[in-house]
């Protein structure tokens, strides 16, 4: 039922930032309370991992060591969307970037806990 969208990934040069938005959409579409919206990424080769996530309640935030200091989630209740501030992008940011929801409340990081995820934004980092 729920459907979560990405936008604004493209291709930066070294340095430059970028702001990726996840829509939460459907005519039906509920957020739990203490549900957590994350967002992961995928490099080519690599396995998926953890970039930050944010509780929806009570605003707590989590960043992976790799991007902490660099990246900003931010929630937006009202618009039912999140987004990710990218800021001082190296090329090893390359990846697809996805929107999850975790509705556990808990292990942010724990990409098994997310029931709904979007298709993903692609974000090139050039050197």
């Amino acid at each position: 039922q729920a459907q979560l969208v990405e936008s604004g990934g493209g291709l930066v040069q070294t340095g430059c930032s970028l702001t990726l938005t996840c829509t939460l959409s459907g005519r039906d579409f509920v957020i739990y309370a203490n549900n957590i919206l994350g967002w992961f990424r995928q490099a080519p080769g690599k396995v998926r991992e953890f970039v930050a996530g944010v509780t929806w309640r009570n605003y707590k935030r989590l960043y992976a060591d790799s991007v902490k200091g660099r990246f900003t989630i931010l929630r937006y209740a009202a618009e039912n969307a999140v987004s990710l501030q990218m800021n001082n992008l190296e090329p090893e940011d390359t990846a697809v970037y996805y929107c999850a929801r975790n509705p556990s409340g808990t292990l942010y990081y724990d990409e098994t806990k997310y029931d709904n995820w979007g298709q993903g934004t692609q974000v090139t980092v050039s050197s």
